[in-house]
């Protein structure tokens, strides 16, 4: 096969409905896997995306922090009869002083961005485990999984430990075949940056300190999402790999 062929495969990406989640989910597709759409709603774009590519789309509703993990990814196996590559995309941010951040604010996002990553990934794996083939596990990580940013402590929080369970899962899995790695984009046009895009001042002091001059668009994550996801990364374990236009360089 070649090293970049995902022909045969079935992927699940969480949050694909726009942004990095559907930039992904299409990358994938035209890497020839057939893709599972976890949302809270539908994403007709991506579905059409996907489809015009030759690829299936099936759309699985579900509400990560609320519903459970285990039929979840029960269900993304029973439409798509296997799960060989699962995308942990679906994420959210909360923004205020830490002196004034609420305990809601604080678990929704937790719930959401650590928990619910652990225990699909968890339920996943023994899929792959249980099956003897392997598979790929791709989080999505963050600028502010290796620096402290200002107002987001319940994301700083979740995105920093994501980078230790992408660890943490490596050490355990690597030698049963299934690869955990992680994406840390960078600052994207995305809606999750679009309060940063619209305070002059903070998009200044962003851009100025981006090597690559520019904020990162979601299909900046397209060719590292394949790689992490084919067997071109098969003795990668663990890693993050930052795409980012240079941040972390500076």
């Amino acid at each position: 096969m070649p090293l970049f062929s995902l022909e045969g495969r079935v992927a699940m990406v969480t949050g694909c409905n726009k942004g990095l989640g559907q930039a992904m989910a299409v990358a994938l597709a035209e890497a020839g896997a057939d893709i599972i759409g976890a949302n809270r709603r539908h994403a007709d774009e991506t579905r059409q995306r996907v489809e015009a590519l030759g690829r299936r789309y099936i759309h699985l509703e579900a509400e990560l922090g609320k519903d459970r993990p285990a039929t979840i990814i029960e269900k993304a196996i029973a439409e798509g009869g296997q799960l060989d590559i699962l995308v942990n995309n679906a994420g959210m941010i909360r923004r205020a002083p830490a002196l004034e951040f609420s305990e809601d604010d604080w678990d929704s996002v937790i719930d959401v961005n650590l928990k619910a990553t652990f225990f699909l990934t968890q339920h996943a794996a023994r899929h792959m485990i249980e099956r003897g083939t392997g598979g790929k596990i791709i989080h999505v990580a963050s600028m502010l999984s290796f620096q402290g940013g200002i107002r987001v402590p319940s994301y700083t929080a979740s995105k920093s430990g994501i980078l230790g369970l992408t660890r943490l899962m490596a050490n355990e899995w690597a030698a049963q075949g299934v690869n955990v790695n992680a994406i840390a984009p960078g600052y994207m046009a995305t809606d999750n940056t679009q309060a940063l895009r619209d305070d002059p001042q903070r998009s200044a002091e962003i851009l100025s300190r981006i090597p690559a001059g520019r904020w990162g668009n979601p299909d900046d994550l397209a060719g590292a999402v394949v790689f992490l996801a084919s067997p071109a990364s098969d003795y990668v374990h663990g890693h993050t790999l930052a795409v980012d236009g240079g941040w972390l360089a500076r």
